[in-house]
């Protein structure tokens, strides 16, 4: 799977000040679960390292990169090499990308604008970032500050995940059966995201022959990864964890039953991470063969050496 990703995270010297923002476990650990693609807007548009530092100034729909001490404007310069790169990303078949914060190239949200004043406010994008965003607003996206919030980094890469899978079904040639086959493997996902949307997404999979396919999939993708976006919170996942423990329910023995909903509980009352009941049910699933569960996206969502879901 291919994620593109600002060059400094990953240890490069290409900043304005001849530095680099590595992240070791973007590069250390993800790493091993993807290819990177890193673009550095600032030094492929033809500005050297070191270079004057810029910022973003003027309103914040349109704003200018100019630097900071001379006052000269890159804006035109960067857009035009953009638009070329993105050109290029189609082809990489990317499956997400990891912005650099507050960067005015390359920030995702929160770019500080200055007025003609020089008064900021954190309203803007970086001018590539917020380009990448409008050319490809299905991939996932995050930015490196965000990624270390455990709840919005477990979030990003399980949506990359499903998105991976996406272009898997994709290039496999979509089919009814096979987009019923994909939903069905990730309707407990989506019930732990957002409710709404697994009940229209079910009722669209049951219509799909009534559909263009090319419609359908277009449609199906964009409300699924646009579901996904909201966040999973413990009391939808105590929802879809109670839904999984219904599947044992002439299996469990009343002791199991018991143990069960007290680790539950626990987890509900954040006394231990979600992965303990995970982990249980996991167990269970082995135990008793539970075919369907088996191929459940919400249980095994992403590598368990990522650690994603030690610490929601």
């Amino acid at each position: 799977m291919k994620i593109g990703i600002s060059t400094c995270l990953l240890g490069e010297n290409v900043r304005y000040d001849g530095g680099h923002k590595l992240d070791r476990y973007l590069r250390d650990l993800l790493g091993k679960y993807v290819t990177y693609v890193t673009v550095c807007p600032e030094t492929e548009s033809g500005l050297p390292i070191p270079r004057e530092a810029m910022r973003l100034v003027g309103d914040t729909e349109n704003p200018r990169l100019v630097t900071i001490q001379t006052g000269v404007d890159h804006t035109e310069r960067l857009v035009e090499w953009g638009h070329r790169k993105l050109d290029e990303l189609e082809n990489e078949n990317l499956c997400g990308f990891i912005f650099k914060a507050r960067s005015p190239s390359s920030g995702m949200e929160r770019v500080k604008i200055y007025s003609e004043k020089g008064h900021p406010a954190p309203k803007g994008r970086g001018i590539f970032a917020g380009m990448f965003m409008d050319r490809f607003p299905l991939l996932p996206v995050e930015e490196d500050g965000r990624l270390h919030d455990p709840l919005l980094r477990e979030n990003f890469i399980a949506r990359i995940f499903v998105f991976s899978r996406w272009r898997q079904v994709l290039e496999t040639g979509l089919t009814t059966g096979r987009l019923v086959e994909f939903h069905t493997k990730h309707k407990l996902l989506l019930m732990a995201h957002n409710i709404n949307a697994y009940r229209e997404l079910g009722r669209m999979v049951a219509r799909a022959k009534e559909y263009d396919r090319n419609q359908l999939a277009s449609e199906y993708i964009s409300r699924l990864m646009n579901a996904l976006k909201l966040s999973s919170t413990i009391k939808k996942n105590v929802n879809a964890l109670h839904h999984v423990m219904g599947y044992f329910k002439k299996e469990l023995s009343s002791d199991e039953k018991q143990e069960l909903l007290e680790i539950i509980k626990n987890y509900s009352d954040s006394l231990v991470p979600i992965i303990v009941p995970i982990t249980l049910l996991n167990h269970y699933v082995r135990k008793y063969d539970q075919m369907y569960l088996k191929e459940q996206v919400y249980l095994n969502p992403h590598p368990m050496e990522l650690k994603l879901r030690n610490h929601v």
